[in-house]
């Protein structure tokens, strides 16, 4: 039976979500607005703020609905998915899963930290939990492509894949691959680039060849092959998940065991 939630408070205005994120993909923000903003007024709850701050935990409230949040942090690591983090998400996802706590993630990440650094840190076995985490929730899983989303931190922030969540969408500046877009470009070109023996040809040919790629990557280009759901003005994105969410009705907690620290 549907238990009586809360009257809420009345939400912050929905449309200052809309300039919350640059446009230029390299500059960094934070993420704790935009969850604020989402959210409940004075209902967020972060979560070991200092340990792994690439990776934003948070208890809140939706719509009067409890909620647990799983966010990238552009301020540290660009928002990749380190050792760290990987553990900081999996323990999280099974505090949510084992009280029934249904799951928002919001994505702006690279992907998974690499280097020869982060790989000593056992980075494939850390953040493989996060993974492992996700694919056993029992709870419902909702996704929002803020900006980034390349390659497997992507799908470790969608559950797994962008078809496992409830729903999955993206905000209209968002971009889309499985990796990088110049990295992606300077690694495909590689031999190309290599012959240009002018330094500033060579960069010019990055930037146009990135450029394409961008436009390719779009997240209305995605949509449209129904990667996502739908690609939704920011000012919707609290009115669509409280939707889902109570679409989906009241989880029930798994009671599974949860890691300790």
């Amino acid at each position: 039976e549907e238990p009586v939630l809360p009257a809420p408070a009345a939400p912050a205005d929905q449309t200052a979500l809309r300039t919350m994120v640059p446009e230029r993909e390299r500059r960094a923000y934070k993420v704790q607005p935009i969850i604020q903003t989402l959210c409940d007024p004075g209902s967020v709850t972060f979560l070991r703020e200092k340990f792994a701050p690439e990776m934003c935990t948070a208890l809140a409230h939706l719509d009067g609905r409890p909620v647990g949040i799983i966010a990238n942090n552009t301020m540290y690591a660009a928002g990749a998915i380190t050792s760290d983090a990987g553990d900081k998400a999996a323990r999280f996802l099974q505090l949510c899963d084992a009280f029934g706590l249904p799951v928002i993630s919001l994505v702006d990440t690279p992907g998974m930290m690499v280097g020869p650094k982060a790989e000593a840190t056992g980075l494939v076995r850390h953040t493989s939990r996060m993974l492992i985490a996700a694919a056993a929730l029992s709870v419902p899983f909702v996704a929002v492509v803020l900006r980034r989303g390349y390659g497997l931190g992507a799908q470790a922030m969608t559950a797994g894949s962008l078809h496992e969540p409830l729903l999955t969408v993206a905000w209209p500046g968002a971009h889309l691959g499985p990796m990088g877009l110049e990295g992606a470009v300077r690694l495909g070109l590689r031999k190309e680039l290599e012959a240009i023996e002018d330094e500033g040809e060579r960069e010019q040919r990055v930037r146009d060849v990135t450029a394409l790629a961008q436009e390719n990557a779009k997240a209305i280009n995605a949509a449209q092959l129904f990667e996502l759901d739908d690609v939704i003005d920011p000012a919707e994105t609290r009115d669509l998940i409280a939707a889902t969410l109570r679409a989906a009705g009241t989880p029930r907690g798994s009671g599974r065991s949860v890691d300790a620290w």
